[in-house]
């Protein structure tokens, strides 16, 4: 471990499965009951003091963009304290990928934020979860892992925000970045191996948050074999400022659909073409109602982001009043990833002491 005397790190749990047992009071369903406190004491883990702040005790599939804002926010408030060498957020798996690439976007320290959690509730015969955050801890110590933005530990695997996602429902290697190679490595002991850091993209402002504010409405449409223009113009009468098409193969749909995409850019609504396919980048090739005919129909391709993240990146760009040609420009870096030689990026420091 690289943490001096008195530093620490801050455990935010937000609850997820890590956090969730069986209840008799909740129908025998499966609900987030324990708090960071019982979190921690399972992992046994005391090589450096852990400060644990409970945020919030949700199943992350309920979560809302709000609710990822103020993880983050908790993340920043955390940072504020220079003895504070790591942050660690133990979060629900089915939408790891969407708050941890939010904090990524907006996490502007050296000092690294870890998303970790379970597969397996904490009252399963064999929980994974004391083992993942007791490594994910280890994963915030350590002075390799700084300077790379927000990290998710998971399995002994640790992965860059971007382009991560969940990739199995239950087993325990959960998480996968199909178009990039892990960040590194964490062992049962707390050994932790990094790869040679990567580049950063500068990082985003927060959004304005409070009360009585409000965020544009960013959906996710499907398209398949079939499908019509009822979704977007669903998505549309309730008043979606953005829109992510979840497109087939290299970011393809249809006539129809491609009408209505046109229809919607033509309106002021940004749309966005992702893809279903596992991994590989969206690319406007074809006619006849494909990526190439989205892309004159005014959608932007998303690069290597799937729906998921790109619907993340989309909503904040919305939210921070960016217009169509500035997100464009975003959706043309970002969904890379790993920024170009040609970015301009920030040169985040640990800081002395």
């Amino acid at each position: 471990m690289n943490a001096g005397e008195d530093q620490y790190v801050v455990l935010l749990a937000t609850g997820g499965t890590i956090a969730s047992r069986n209840s008799a009071a909740a129908g025998g369903a499966t609900v987030a009951e324990d708090s960071g406190e019982v979190l921690l004491q399972s992992t046994g883990y005391g090589s450096i003091p852990v400060k644990v702040v409970d945020v919030m005790r949700k199943g992350s599939y309920r979560l809302t963009f709000p609710d990822m804002l103020d993880i983050c926010s908790e993340v920043k408030a955390a940072l504020s304290d220079p003895l504070v060498v790591g942050v660690v957020v133990t979060h629900g798996t089915d939408t790891t990928e969407e708050t941890s690439y939010l904090a990524d976007l907006l996490h502007d320290d050296w000092r690294p934020v870890v998303f970790t959690g379970a597969q397996f509730a904490a009252d399963h015969p064999t929980p994974d979860g004391p083992d993942n955050l007791r490594r994910a801890i280890a994963v915030a110590t350590s002075r390799d892992a700084g300077g790379r933005g927000a990290l998710v530990s998971f399995a002994g695997q640790i992965f860059h925000s971007a382009g991560v996602r969940k990739v199995h429902t239950t087993a325990h290697a959960a998480f996968d970045s199909p178009d990039s190679i892990p960040a590194g490595s964490v062992t049962g002991t707390g050994v932790v191996s990094m790869d040679s850091r990567p580049a950063r993209f500068e990082p985003l402002p927060a959004p304005q948050t409070g009360d009585g504010v409000g965020f544009p409405r960013t959906d996710v449409v499907a398209s398949y074999p079939g499908a019509d223009a009822v979704m977007i113009e669903a998505a549309l009468a309730a008043g979606a400022a953005g829109i992510v098409l979840e497109a087939t193969g290299i970011g393809n749909a249809n006539p129809v659909m491609c009408t209505a995409v046109a229809e919607a850019t033509a309106g002021g609504a940004v749309v966005v073409t992702s893809t279903r396919v596992h991994a590989g980048p969206v690319v406007p090739v074809y006619g006849t109602g494909g990526g190439k005919d989205l892309l004159a129909a005014g959608a932007i391709p998303s690069g290597l982001l799937r729906p998921g993240q790109a619907r993340i990146l989309l909503q904040l760009l919305l939210a921070l009043g960016m217009t169509r040609p500035l997100i464009e420009q975003h959706f043309h870096r970002r969904g890379l990833l790993v920024p170009q030689d040609s970015d301009a990026l920030t040169a985040l420091t640990p800081s002395k002491g």
